[in-house]
């Protein structure tokens, strides 16, 4: 089986549904041109990012009836679409949200469930934190998404790992930090670095797609890529420009690099379980 994958490595307005929207129309337009079956954009890719008091005025709601939502479920009657936006649940708490979409329909959203309140990021004060980590079956297989912080940690790409998950899709609006010999910046080479670590350790798919440009005196810097389920890399799109990568995927590399190596078969679920609760007991101790 074959997925021809395309990620959209774009710049964004703040603030700017309606414009970003029909960036957004754009590129699904030009990678259907182009054959693909799944097109992912970056973080919050609707609404730009350095958001702050705006988060409640670019909020939208994942159905039919929403004025944005309704154009890319009319699309996703062609290809699937993983789009980046701030969702609001019904007590009007705010979330950095990525939406899965398939068929006309809402197939899964994920809230971002580590939010950055460091350094350059203040997501903590502006956002609620999700609560859930769940893989989701599509046409493709079975899919997880994650959100920038989210795969800095250890943790949501192992869960979705365990929970059935081949293919990751990892969202970014991931700006450079440090200094790093070449064109890199240090927080570049980290990502391509854990993206390509995740891919071997866990024989999955991995794809991450990062923004580009300049927002509130952050640069953006790109550099989007594929890695197979060796940890090869199967494509990149380039540095600080904006670019339609797209690039197919054999699925089949599944069973073959699995039969060689087998860690999915031998991991050992029961005994994590076990290790992870004598540590929270110890915790709550000496707590």
């Amino acid at each position: 089986m074959e997925l021809k994958l395309a990620l959209v490595q774009m710049t964004t307005q703040l603030g700017n549904v309606a414009a970003n929207l029909e960036k957004h129309l754009y590129f699904i337009e030009q990678a259907r041109k182009q054959g693909a079956g799944l097109v992912v954009f970056p973080e919050l890719s609707l609404t730009g990012y350095v958001l702050q008091d705006l988060a409640p005025t670019v909020a939208h709601r994942p159905t039919e009836d929403d004025p944005i939502f309704r154009p890319l479920l009319e699309a996703s009657h062609e290809l699937d679409l993983m789009v980046g936006f701030v969702d609001e649940d019904l007590r009007h708490r705010f979330y950095i949200a990525s939406a899965y979409l398939s068929g006309g329909r809402v197939i899964h959203v994920h809230h971002k469930v580590y939010l950055p309140t460091y350094g350059l990021f203040d997501e903590g004060r502006f956002f609620a934190w999700g609560d859930s980590i769940r893989a989701f079956d599509t046409r493709f297989g079975r899919v997880g998404m994650l959100i920038c912080e989210d795969f800095w940690h250890a943790s949501p790409p192992y869960l979705l790992w365990l929970d059935g998950a081949d293919l990751l899709l990892l969202s970014s609006a991931s700006p450079g930090r440090g200094l790093n010999h070449g064109e890199k910046f240090e927080s570049t080479r980290w990502v391509e670095q854990v993206t390509r670590s995740y891919a071997s350790l866990f024989t999955i798919f991995v794809a991450h797609v990062n923004r580009v440009g300049y927002e509130d005196g952050l640069n953006f810097w790109g550099g989007s890529v594929i890695f197979d389920p060796r940890g090869e890399m199967v494509a990149q799109a380039p540095y600080h420009e904006e670019a339609l990568l797209v690039s197919s995927l054999d699925l089949n590399l599944l069973k073959r690099v699995r039969a060689r190596l087998p860690l999915l078969r031998d991991e050992r679920t029961a005994l994590v379980q076990r290790e992870l609760m004598r540590i929270l007991q110890s915790e709550r101790t000496l707590g």
